[in-house]
């Protein structure tokens, strides 16, 4: 399919690139790793690096070139591949480990920023490969930089494996005392997800599904602060000539992330997959998802009408999306992570936002709790609790919701932990003081809703 776009918007690209902080956050190539099984963790390890490599031995240089050559910024090219769980089954925890270390082998050879995909999918139950991984997960995420991962624990289909929720509270824990030295920032690699996407190319959560080819480009646009400038240009716009100012300024962006896949994709070799239309924030001012709420009206993020104004930002942005192209996948929505979003944290600072809040919020929302700071003696029974809550969100409403909660060691409420980059820094948030450790011991699985039965 020919892909045309015309001068005029070029150069309306062009401006939103200079002065409203429009960029390419993503440009992530899927590769599939089935036939890398072997019969030992460093047969496979070393079928997997082989894979990568050769697969996504010219994605940086691409990359780099379609940047020079449209003027477009293109902030992360990543790497995302089939669930390690999947691939490497026969292997023990230690096993897993090593495979970890192989992928980041690979990466820091392709010179990706993130390979993602030390992944498991255990919504109804855990194989003994899946565990395995979820095992060795402390060990990985601690002694490697680029490897994310991710554990689907609910969906819609299946309900919620409490059994994996339960353990999962421990798992992060665990990662953020191994890496206490840095804030518990190996908790930032991992999200625990409910209806995980087979196409997401957001980091931690990628990876590349069972029904995927062997290799694709998705791309992750950003632009929340384009959609910001059109929300301020329209200060006395009711709310739905508001809504169809930004369901256009969603289709421009969209055009241009497209634009962008299908070049990559033709210079790659590697079929396009999708765009992902999340508004993805960056710790500046004026680069904002809640700045665009406040911009609509509101004196501060999390106050009353803040969940009405994300649903209404994150509808327009989907319709805007979906007429700009027919490949429209990932997460798709507006992301609200706390340390990632200067207004968020701003907002928490002003005590107008709250973790119950942030909760309210993931219901209209892309994607969940995401980038949270607690402190650090939280219990992993009530980390285990928030991911529940999450994952209910999730099922019930049948979208992906999803947890990525850093339990900062040797820090209280009120603190804040620096964790640099687009990463940012985070205020540490308060949790309930009431236990919800029988509930979460109870264990087995919550049933799926009525809302499965779709047959």
């Amino acid at each position: 399919m020919r892909f045309v776009i015309s001068p005029a918007e070029v150069m309306e690209t062009l401006a939103m690139v200079q002065s409203q902080k429009l960029d390419i956050r993503t440009i992530t190539m899927g590769i599939s790793l089935r036939g890398c099984s072997g019969a030992s963790a460093r047969t496979t390890g070393r079928k997997i690096y082989d894979r990568i490599t050769r697969t996504a031995s010219g994605l940086v240089e691409a990359g780099k070139a379609i940047e020079l050559e449209y003027g477009i910024p293109i902030i992360n090219t990543r790497i995302s591949v089939t669930p390690v769980a999947l691939v490497a089954e026969g292997l023990n925890a230690a096993g897993m480990a090593c495979v970890a270390r192989e992928m980041e082998r690979a990466a820091a050879e392709v010179g990706v920023n993130f390979i993602g995909g030390f992944s498991a999918l255990v919504h109804k139950g855990c194989t003994a490969g899946d565990r395995s991984l979820i095992d060795a997960l402390p060990e990985a995420l601690s002694v490697t930089e680029r490897v994310c991962a991710s554990v689907n624990v609910a969906s819609t289909r299946a309900g919620i494996n409490m059994d994996a929720v339960a353990l999962m509270g421990g798992v992060i824990k665990d990662i953020a005392g191994r890496t206490a030295a840095a804030g518990g920032i190996g908790c930032a690699k991992l999200v625990v997800f409910c209806n995980a996407p087979e196409d997401n190319p957001f980091m931690a959560g990628a990876f590349h599904g069972v029904g995927e080819p062997d290799a694709t480009i998705n791309i992750g646009i950003s632009g929340p602060g384009v959609v910001l400038r059109a929300v301020q240009e329209q200060p006395q716009a009711d709310l739905g000539t508001l809504a169809n100012t930004i369901k256009n300024t969603a289709f421009k962006i969209t055009r241009m992330g497209e634009l962008v896949g299908r070049v990559a994709s033709r210079r790659l070799g590697v079929p396009f997959g999708i765009v992902d239309l999340s508004l993805a924030p960056t710790p500046t001012r004026g680069d904002s998802v809640a700045e665009i709420l406040e911009a609509m009206g509101l004196e501060r993020c999390g106050t009353h009408g803040t969940t009405a104004a994300l649903a209404l930002l994150n509808d327009a942005v989907k319709k805007g999306g979906a007429m700009a192209s027919s490949y429209v996948g990932g997460l798709s929505g507006a992301f609200i992570p706390v340390s990632e979003d200067l207004g968020m944290i701003d907002a928490v600072v002003a005590g107008s936002l709250s973790l119950e809040k942030l909760e309210a919020m993931t219901c209209v929302c892309s994607v969940g709790l995401d980038m949270v700071a607690v402190p650090g003696d939280t219990p992993a029974e009530t980390i285990a609790a928030i991911i529940a809550d999450e994952a209910a969100i999730g099922m019930v409403n049948n979208k992906t919701t999803a947890v990525r909660i850093i339990p900062v060691p040797g820090m209280r409420e009120g603190d804040r932990v620096q964790f640099g980059g687009l990463l940012g820094e985070a205020p540490v948030m308060r949790t309930s003081s009431f236990a919800s450790h029988g509930f979460v011991r109870r264990g087995g699985r919550i049933p799926a809703p009525l809302q499965a039965l779709t047959n």
